[in-house]
């Protein structure tokens, strides 16, 4: 193998690395997927270094040669994951051409995600179903459906406008105390609550925390530390914004309804 079809594996590992990083996977999933599809070309010394914002990829063997890529943007897609360990599979066992490798992670990495509307239908149905399973009525039911999506399309919306989510989280938040304080104030709902609870859902850093945890467990402190850190620093925007308002209407209106 010449040194530029070494250099090919290495960046077919490394874009196979960057799509399953920024669209959610764990540290340790990321590497491992980054090793098995270098020692399937006989690449056997190479070493990966994962965290949540960037990957390093080296190989000693081959003049010290390093590749980087700063990872900016994160988001929740498992579907990719999935077809980019469906791919390093493929790697594996077919004689697949650098060519043909990058054509197929290209076409992974550029697939569209449900259309908005599915997002949002099912965003509020989800936040809903949240409610009721912490005991609310049909009205807080329907109330966390409707205030839920209009809470993710302002989300989507700010979140356009900064690489931060913080104040995308934090206004979603307070558009979602608004409205249930609202809804309550003219008769429609019964809990003020249940309505918040489960309308912010949809916003809480479930998967983060989680990746976090498991990044601790496998030994991975930074990246572990990083996501545990990000699911906290959501998790104080939601609250701020919630709280805030909340706040506010107790100043203006002498109590929460």
């Amino acid at each position: 193998m010449t040194e530029n079809e070494k250099k090919a594996i290495l960046r077919i590992a490394l874009y196979a690395g960057e799509i399953m990083l920024k669209n959610g996977a764990e540290t340790y999933r990321t590497e491992d997927t980054i090793n098995i599809i270098c020692k399937s070309k006989e690449l056997k010394h190479v070493n990966s270094f994962v965290t949540p914002t960037g990957i390093f990829v080296s190989d000693d063997r081959l003049d010290g040669i390093s590749f980087i890529k700063r990872i900016k943007a994160r988001t929740i897609d498992l579907s990719k994951i999935s077809k980019v360990n469906n791919f390093a599979r493929e790697f594996v066992k077919v004689d697949m051409t650098p060519k043909e490798a990058l054509l197929e992670l290209k076409r992974i990495d550029n697939e569209g995600k449900y259309k908005n509307f599915a997002r949002v239908i099912f965003t509020g149905i989800a936040s809903a179903f949240f409610a009721l399973l912490f005991g609310a009525g049909l009205t807080d039911f329907i109330l966390a459906f409707f205030i839920s999506m209009i809470a993710i399309i302002v989300n989507w919306e700010i979140e356009k406008f900064g690489s931060t989510g913080f104040l995308a989280n934090a206004t979603s938040g307070a558009l979602i105390a608004f409205f249930a304080l609202i809804s309550k104030s003219i008769g429609w709902g019964n809990s003020i609550d249940m309505i918040i609870v489960g309308s912010i859902m949809p916003l809480v850093p479930g998967v983060a925390l989680t990746n976090g945890l498991r990044d601790f467990i496998s030994g991975d402190l930074i990246a572990g530390a990083t996501r545990v850190a990000e699911a906290i620093l959501i998790a104080v925007s939601i609250a701020v914004g919630v709280g805030t308002v909340l706040k506010l209407w107790m100043h203006l209106f002498g109590g929460v309804l």
